[in-house]
């Protein structure tokens, strides 16, 4: 095997979504609160209920060189134009050699949050709908072989919950966003029963749960003096105190085919986590009344959870681990953590000593089957979908991938021998 002979499909990208979203989506009755972007004094923003809120762009830095990274995009002007246009997403895609992409909303909260805490909850319902319509029929209708279609869902109200992912469900979507740890905004705890209907609703129509970081839980800055390395480093890990929490969850042993990904997780912690939690199990088992169902938390975990990752070679030497089948991968276009446009120059260094059929799984097979994903006949066979074959398509297209410098934006304001901390990177977003 070779490097372009990869096929990749990532389970976790972002859409910065356009303007125009809720042009033709929105119902008549709501059209004039539709939310909107407005001009600024640093440049756009989305007004949702007339409050205006940040997220056009958060981190959006793709096609900037390293040194832009920390610049926050105001505008659509300051972001490449694939951050929000399909077709241009598309062309991006083939210039990384990547088939499938599943996108999470930007200004709405990865799990759709903003929108959940409209006031007015009809409206609130309204505007869930509009996005998933263009979600579905705008953003990955044309391009049905490249992108996995992500639903939201009002999920202050279960009877909307279940009436919109069977909407969605028939509309041909295997995946759904929620959050990590629904306590933390507001919503009954995940092991409340509250929850139960939409655990055996999605069991039924193969839908992943997909439990992005950040979505409750988040990596804390640990001050306003402390280097912002600090809480990028420690962000993809700050899932692991909600895996715990899902992990012993008692709903798994009434639903055996039920999915959970761990959204931009990460995985070389993993090793540990299943260790420690084995070790709970026989040291407190006897005290704490769990009932597992007869499985052991290592068991639960590979039946029931995806893992994934951008750049992790401890995880992958680790892969038996964490188990071969639980692993899948991302890009995180249009994050300052994505490898675009060298994506498979930087993942083939850490799996090429790798078999390949488990560099198959980690990189395609897992992410197709777990979320219902089968590109390759709309596609016209497997020979059009591998990393050489899309990129020889942008070849022929003239994309343009070399480095964009100045392209405008905030960013925190720089001292001689100071590193940047959470406070700069705080006061910056304060401003807009």
């Amino acid at each position: 095997m070779e490097m372009n002979d990869m096929i990749l499909v990532s389970v976790d990208d972002h859409v910065c979504e356009p303007a125009d979203m809720f042009d033709r989506h929105m119902p008549k009755k709501f059209k004039d609160r539709a939310p909107r972007v407005v001009n600024t004094e640093h440049g756009q923003a989305w007004v949702i209920e007339d409050k205006k809120v940040t997220g056009l762009g958060l981190n959006a830095v793709v096609g900037r060189p390293k040194t832009e990274y920390g610049y926050e995009p105001m505008s659509f002007d300051h972001l490449r134009k694939g951050c929000f246009d399909i077709h241009a997403r598309i062309d991006d895609m083939n210039a990384n050699g990547v088939l499938g992409s599943l996108n999470f909303a930007q200004f709405p909260g990865f799990s759709g949050v903003r929108f959940m805490r409209q006031d007015d909850k009809a409206l609130a319902l309204a505007t869930i709908q509009a996005y998933n319509d263009w979600h579905m029929h705008d953003w990955a209708g044309p391009y049905p072989d490249r992108i996995i279609p992500l639903a939201l869902l009002p999920l202050w109200d279960i009877k909307l919950t279940l009436a919109e992912l069977d909407r969605m469900v028939k509309l041909g979507v295997h995946a759904i966003s929620f959050t990590d740890n629904p306590a933390l905004i507001g919503l009954p705890s995940l092991h409340d029963p509250y929850w139960e209907p939409l655990w055996s609703a999605c069991e039924e129509a193969n839908v992943v749960i997909c439990a992005h970081i950040g979505t409750g839980a988040s990596a804390d800055h640990a001050s306003d003096l402390s280097p912002i390395s600090a809480w990028i480093t420690s962000m993809p890990i700050s899932i692991a105190n909600s895996a715990a929490d899902w992990l012993f969850a008692s709903f798994w042993k009434d639903h055996p085919k039920l999915k959970i990904a761990l959204s931009e997780g990460s995985i070389g912690w993993v090793p540990y986590f299943l260790e420690r939690a084995e070790c709970t199990v026989r040291q407190h088992g006897q005290w704490t009344n769990l009932n597992m169902g007869g499985h052991s938390p290592t068991e639960i975990f590979r039946r029931h959870f995806i893992t994934c990752f951008i750049e992790d070679d401890f995880g992958l030497k680790n892969r038996h681990e964490i188990g071969i089948d639980n692993i899948t991968w991302e890009c995180d276009y249009p994050h300052s953590d994505t490898q675009w446009p060298r994506a498979p120059e930087m993942l083939w260094k850490a799996v090429k000593h790798i078999p390949k059929e488990e560099i198959d799984k980690i990189t395609h097979i897992n992410a197709n089957r777990d979320f219902s994903f089968s590109p390759f006949e709309g596609m016209g066979g497997r020979k059009n979908c591998t990393v050489g074959a899309l990129r020889k398509l942008a070849r022929e297209k003239g994309v343009d991938v070399e480095e964009r410098a100045g392209m405008g934006g905030l960013a925190p304001r720089l001292e001689k021998g100071k590193p940047v901390t959470s406070g700069d990177v705080k006061k910056m977003l304060s401003t807009t």
